[in-house]
């Protein structure tokens, strides 16, 4: 789905924005151009980061769990 119209901007890519280390709108505005221009979307695309934001720390909890699990045989 696009989030800025007038910089062709999808959420695809301002979560892949953030998986590669965008923590903020500042951080993918910079990577994007995303709310640079009418500003319409600003609020849509604080709303993926957030979203991305709060799933990367779960998915990263989450393996951090698993790999803390895994029994040693040596």
């Amino acid at each position: 789905m696009y989030v800025c119209i007038c910089k062709n901007v999808t959420c695809h890519q301002i979560r892949n924005a953030v998986y590669n280390g965008a923590s903020s709108l500042k951080d993918v505005r910079q990577e994007l151009c995303v709310g640079t221009q009418c500003g319409k979307c600003v609020k849509d695309a604080k709303q993926v980061i957030k979203e991305t934001l709060v799933d990367n720390q779960a998915l990263n909890m989450i393996t951090a769990v698993a790999v803390y699990s895994i029994p040693k045989f040596f």
